[in-house]
């Protein structure tokens, strides 16, 4: 089925504007403006290859979306948007499957940090979105992406990638790897924690990077987006992915700045975040908190790192070192963050 088909079948009209919004890193996203009513909704293409079973994403998204709106959410509720046959997926001809849901209007995204502010503002987001999700009576979350936190699969993978992998991306990539193998062990508590059962299973988001959420005109939180990764795993990694995405001064890519690593935001998010969450959380995982945030930003460098020994099969690249510049930036990170821990 071709695209204008698609889109007909979701707005019935084909008096319609596509605009791509590019930050993202695995679906294509495109801003649509139905030009007959003026009404916009967000497109997108999703990713098969990452997410192999879209139907359990769409399932997962009205799942959340049933708790969120009976237990007295305070932010506003991104919506799937169904076609007239009850339809909330459509295959193109090349067996890509698309969906739309709701636009919010006179909203605001941020790529990066600006203030410790906003910093702060969107970790209480988070916490507000994670309490409510986790209010107990259980619901049925379906597995999107296997092994997604699973951390030794991870140091296994990284380490299969260094037998296979072509001598010369070795060799460009030799003082990463070096740095990386410093720090082999530190996932191991971790492991361990969830091997004996210490690190509660909830609900958590497992992509709170900060153009997830959605900012008002006054730069007050909105709307906790993009559900796709919905997933039954440890708090820790929300946390941990926050401190990452959040306290890093530099774009993702940057693998030449040093000194990338922001305290005060660091300080911040750990108060939003505890904000609706402090007296939900048991001791071994409050304890942990610091330890979560260095073990994310790790299994991030280990990540692109993996990615690029394999050959930049996963993240969207632009150029050939790209994967290793993030590596080199998330090391950077991590180094700050350990000093700062340090010093406390």
């Amino acid at each position: 089925m071709e695209l204008n088909t698609i889109i007909k079948k979701f707005i019935a009209t084909e008096n319609y504007e596509i605009t791509p919004i590019t930050n993202g890193l695995i679906n294509s996203t495109f801003l649509l403006e139905n030009k007959d009513t003026s009404e916009k909704f967000i497109l997108q293409k999703i990713n098969k290859q990452i997410f192999k079973n879209p139907v359990s994403i769409i399932k997962n998204h009205l799942t959340i979306n049933k708790k969120l709106i009976s237990n007295n959410y305070q932010l506003e509720v991104i919506r799937p948007v169904c076609t007239s046959e009850n339809e909330f997926l459509i295959p193109d001809e090349n067996d890509d499957v698309w969906r739309i849901q709701n636009f919010i209007e006179n909203s605001l995204t941020f790529l990066k940090i600006p203030s410790h502010e906003i910093a702060y503002e969107a970790a209480k987001a988070f916490s507000h979105f994670l309490d409510i999700i986790n209010i107990e009576n259980s619901v049925n979350i379906e597995e999107t992406l296997p092994d997604f936190i699973n951390f030794e699969k991870r140091i296994f993978d990284y380490q299969t990638s260094l037998k296979n992998t072509d001598s010369s991306l070795i060799e460009k990539a030799k003082r990463e790897i070096e740095q990386t193998n410093q720090f082999l062990s530190l996932p191991d508590k971790w492991i361990e924690l969830e091997k004996n059962n210490l690190l509660p299973k909830r609900i958590i988001h497992a992509d709170p990077k900060i153009s997830n959420i959605l900012f008002n005109q006054h730069q007050k939180p909105l709307a906790v987006i993009d559900l796709d990764t919905i997933m039954i795993s440890t708090i820790l990694y929300d946390f941990g992915d926050m401190i990452r995405s959040y306290t890093n001064t530099t774009n993702e890519d940057d693998g030449k700045t040093e000194n990338n690593f922001n305290p005060e935001i660091y300080k911040a998010v750990k108060e939003g975040f505890l904000f609706h969450l402090k007296d939900k959380l048991t001791h071994t995982e409050l304890e942990n908190l610091d330890y979560a945030a260095k073990v994310v930003i790790y299994i991030q460098a280990i990540r692109f790192l993996t990615d690029y020994l394999n050959g930049s099969i996963y993240y969207s690249t632009k150029y050939p070192e790209h994967n290793l510049d993030r590596t080199r930036n998330q090391l950077q990170l991590l180094e700050g963050l350990n000093s700062f821990l340090s010093e406390k």
